[in-house]
């Protein structure tokens, strides 16, 4: 059985969420990892220090929004689909 459009977006959406948490997730390790180096060096983050924020926050900010966004959105999306649009879309085996 194929999946009709409506899964298809579901699933679509899902990657694309699961996706976004991998890079948020990548993110953060990287900011922890740059933030210990220049301790280590002794070395300060000079647009945190004129901002607030270094680019790393930024960056984790902006990923954190994009996986909130496509989490309302498939919440949003779900209300609207059968027990098996929802079924087949995580698992079009069936």
């Amino acid at each position: 059985m194929s999946l009709t459009e409506r899964q298809r977006i579901l699933a679509e959406t899902t990657a694309a969420r699961d996706k976004a948490e991998a890079l948020l997730r990548g993110l953060m390790d990287a900011r922890q990892v740059s933030d210990k180096r220049l301790a280590e060096l002794k070395l300060g983050d000079q647009l945190k220090k004129v901002t607030g924020k270094s680019s790393m926050d930024n960056a984790v900010a902006a990923a954190q929004r994009t996986v909130d966004m496509l989490n309302r959105a498939l919440d949003d999306f779900k209300r609207d689909l059968s027990e098996e649009d929802l079924a087949m879309a995580y698992d079009p085996k069936k």
